[in-house]
């Protein structure tokens, strides 16, 4: 996440110089505090008390000393994150068109994700690319969108929908945004997520064979032949398929795949294995 923080951080920079160059405007906030102050000099009752909402850049600089956070008895690293969160999404309610409340949404965004709070961090995410498409952070919050749905995931026997959310997000990272530095990492998850599904069909599919469900297994070997070829699990899954038609007495089907994997997958334990199915149908 270092290279992300650095982008936040010169882009707050850039904010921090140019208000700077621009000096401090009189503001309505000043001149009606220059108001009460005359009225209160002309009678003697005391002036209400209004709090002053520091200005965006300072609100922002404690938000990211917050996160930087401290430590437990000088040893256990501790990060107050809703102390973090508040402090950003008052820049947000205060200085709604400021540019720091663009970069406040994306704190409270990393903030939730390093504290494991996904849902909260992927609502942050996903808002900030609907809001701001033209920002260049977008394709960064995309892919965090995508790790939100990845850190959900259950194991390949559980169900898949978190690992098909983050495909979600991967494919449309690497389709709008193919020359992104996020796109390298993407297409990597991207592969390793459609393999676990893979994995997720082909257990279904053993699964059902185990129980000699020939037609229930032949479809998932199907599927996983079609959906999720070049995964390394094809050769297997093809000759598998050749055994459910082979117990469902569809021997001339049978024989075409076992030919198949001969012909595609030679000098492998399945290709050999098939050659001495064929045999065996003749």
């Amino acid at each position: 996440m270092g290279k992300n923080v650095s982008k936040l951080t010169l882009l707050g920079d850039r904010i921090a110089s140019t208000d700077a160059a621009r000096g401090a405007p009189v503001t309505a906030r000043s001149l009606a505090a220059l108001a009460l102050a005359l009225a209160c000099a002309a009678c003697s009752k005391p002036a209400p008390s209004f709090e002053e909402v520091e200005p965006a850049d300072v609100l922002y600089q404690k938000g990211l000393a917050t996160l930087a956070g401290g430590s437990w008895l000088g040893l256990v690293p501790s990060v107050d994150t809703e102390e973090a969160v508040d402090t950003f999404q008052s820049i947000i309610d205060n200085y709604p068109y400021s540019e720091y409340a663009v970069l406040a949404e994306l704190r409270i965004a990393d903030a939730y994700f390093d504290d494991a709070k996904y849902e909260e961090a992927l609502a942050y995410y996903r808002d900030f690319a609907d809001l701001h498409p033209q920002h260049e952070m977008v394709p960064y919050t995309i892919y965090r969108a995508a790790l939100c749905h990845e850190r959900r995931m259950r194991s390949s026997d559980r169900d898949q929908t978190p690992t098909r959310d983050a495909l979600l997000f991967l494919d449309r990272l690497l389709s709008q945004y193919p020359y992104s530095e996020y796109a390298p990492e993407a297409e990597a998850l991207w592969r390793s997520l459609r393999t676990r599904l893979a994995e997720h069909i082909r257990e279904v599919a053993d699964f059902y064979m185990a129980r000699d469900e020939w037609e229930s297994a032949a479809e998932r070997y199907r599927t996983l032949l079609n959906e999720y070829p070049g995964l390394g699990l094809d050769a297997e899954a093809l000759y598998r398929l050749g055994l459910c038609y082979l117990r469902m007495n569809r021997e001339s089907e049978a024989e075409g795949i076992f030919q198949a994997v001969v012909q595609n997958y030679q000098d492998s334990d399945v290709a050999r294995d098939a050659e001495d199915r064929i045999a065996g149908l003749h």
